[in-house]
């Protein structure tokens, strides 16, 4: 008895040991373990040595994580924490969810919080070196941020992360996080080779095969091809992000970026419906009192993809939305940029000078929202005030406005490892400027404006939080070659933007109409087939109109006198 006893002791002390075998080889290489959906938020296997049920929890907070829904995913954190509190990695993840690398540098608070998560980490401790080498990659971000500026440290935690993955090769969240800092770099760089881009595509790629649910891989596969020349690579992932995490309103609205950059406006539409309805949920399974900050952003995308199409009707009822708005949680740049670009845009893209010159900043809809921490986004309202101006012949009110832009150039100076918003007003400031010169009789100067104004602005790439220019410099060099009569030259400068924002309403109207004039010019057979076609292009592009444009109307005489002319022809 005594033997069976010894025997089924040492058995149970054997099983033991190799169980603890087990999961410490799992924590040092996560990819052979798996785990469940994570409601909704998309698929994670980030294996790490706490409890089964902090693993779980774990699991969920990193899938949110991948989505940006950084508040979820610092909750969902805090609860690995209480469930498990010898857990570190709660506390890094705590850490991670106050950083965002291709947002803006966190705020003074977030600063904090992050550091203090850092500092609990490491004072719980880690039972594995991957683990500590995660809390150290973050650490590398949050460590002397009172004396070290923003970009050096962001530059610090690439660095960690990238020796992390090269450490934990067969790590895939590794690399995962690895590729995302590398498109934050990337965009700081505005390197248009987009070596940066490409290298994390290749990653993100090579984890897409073995995770197809992974939401931080078509996340990030979508910010990193989120350019011009890239776009069309990341449609397959644009196409299945908002699937994978469907309880994501940000995974709703990523798809847009995509459909936005290659001119897809109804998928573009629907896209930010489906965010919206989604960023309300949120605000209401929350008890927010104000409107999420996330429903802006998808509002923003939703008025430009509505005005590209001319449904100028629903482009106002999301104007008329952000109006009544009395408070937005939290006050940050989604929902500065989001108060100041649609209304721009509204007027602008109709073409309703004497409209947009009239343009106020939205005061009274925030109540008291913090508008001299947004600068850049009321440059907006100056621009659009200033084109408007100028456009109706009212110089000087142009010149006030100019003046403005140029005073809020002053106040941003160079950036300091955020995005670079100065050179965006600069491009506002030119593009204005050149107007100016236009209004005054100064041709000559009003075209070297523009032309500098269009070649800045090609050589910038644009935040995420926005779907484009408020009014592309390049199409405005068109727009002004046309008033100069000069058309081929227009036509030229035209076809040159929608290459590069195509399906633009007024991008096909400018070379519609630049290919007519240039037509009648020269009698050229090209010009006029240019012309149909453009025009047939604004037609279908249009084809769900709620509004009446003597663009429209203009197509549609057009083509229906070629047609005329066709017909008798053959007869």
């Amino acid at each position: 008895m005594k033997r069976t006893l010894l025997v089924v002791l040492l058995l149970t002390v054997t099983l033991i040991a190799v169980l603890c075998h087990t999961r410490s080889a799992q924590a040092q290489q996560p990819h052979q373990h798996e785990h469940g959906p994570s409601e909704e938020a998309g698929r994670v296997n980030f294996t790490i040595s706490c409890s089964p049920k902090a693993q779980g929890q774990f699991n969920r907070a990193v899938a949110w994580l991948h989505s940006f829904e950084y508040e979820e995913a610092e909750r969902a954190f805090t609860e690995v924490t209480v469930t498990d509190p010898r857990c570190g990695m709660g506390y890094w993840g705590i850490a991670m969810s106050n950083y965002h690398p291709i947002w803006t540098p966190p705020t003074a608070a977030e600063l904090q919080k992050g550091l203090s998560a850092v500092e609990k980490a490491k004072s719980v401790g880690a039972r594995t070196g991957r683990e500590r080498d995660y809390i150290a990659a973050i650490e590398a971000f949050y460590r002397d941020s009172d004396k070290i500026d923003h970009k050096t440290r962001a530059a610090a935690y690439n660095r960690a992360m990238e020796q992390l993955h090269l450490r934990y090769p067969s790590d895939r969240e590794a690399g995962v996080f690895h590729a995302l800092t590398l498109i934050a770099a990337g965009m700081s760089a505005n390197d248009k080779s987009y070596v940066n881009e490409k290298k994390a595509a290749q990653i993100l790629n090579r984890v897409l095969a073995r995770e197809p649910q992974h939401p931080g891989v078509v996340h990030y596969l979508i910010h990193g091809y989120d350019y011009p020349a890239l776009a069309h690579h990341a449609l397959p992932a644009a196409r299945r992000y908002a699937k994978i995490a469907p309880a994501s309103a940000h995974a709703q609205h990523m798809p847009s970026h995509i459909f936005t950059r290659l001119g897809f406006w109804q998928e573009a539409v629907k896209s930010n419906l489906d965010a919206k309805a989604s960023a309300k949920a949120y605000a209401v399974r929350n008890r927010m009192t104000g409107v999420w900050d996330e429903q802006f952003h998808a509002m923003d995308y939703l008025a430009y993809a509505y005005l590209q199409g001319a449904q100028d009707k629903q482009a106002r009822g999301v104007l008329d939305e952000l109006k009544r708005t009395q408070k937005a949680e939290p006050e940050n740049f989604k929902v500065a940029y989001s108060f100041t670009a649609v209304p721009a845009r509204y007027a602008l893209e109709r073409r309703q000078w004497n409209e947009a010159a009239k343009l106020e900043l939205p005061q009274g809809a925030l109540g008291e929202f913090p508008w001299q921490r947004f600068r850049w986004a009321e440059a907006h309202i100056h621009f659009a005030r200033a084109i408007g101006a100028a456009r109706t012949g009212d110089a000087a009110a142009a010149r006030q406005e100019v003046e403005k832009l140029a005073a809020i150039r002053q106040t941003l100076g160079d950036a300091k490892g955020g995005y670079d918003w100065g050179k965006q007003v600069e491009i506002e400031r030119q593009v204005a400027s050149a107007w100016l010169a236009h209004a005054e009789g100064k041709h000559d100067e009003s075209l070297r404006l523009m032309r500098a104004a269009a070649e800045l602005d090609d050589a910038t790439e644009k935040h995420p939080v926005t779907p484009g220019s408020i009014l592309p410099a390049r199409e405005q060099l068109g727009e002004l070659l046309l008033e100069l009569k000069q058309p081929t030259a227009a036509l030229q400068e035209f076809e040159t933007s929608l290459r590069t924002a195509p399906n633009r309403f007024n991008g096909l109207y400018g070379a519609a109409r630049a290919a007519k004039l240039a037509s009648d010019q020269s009698k050229l057979a090209a010009d006029q087939k240019k012309a149909r076609t453009y025009y047939a292009k604004l037609l279908a592009l249009s084809r769900n109109s709620d509004s009446v444009r003597p663009e429209i109307a203009e197509a549609k005489a057009f083509l229906g006198n070629v047609n005329v002319k066709a017909s008798a022809s053959t007869k």
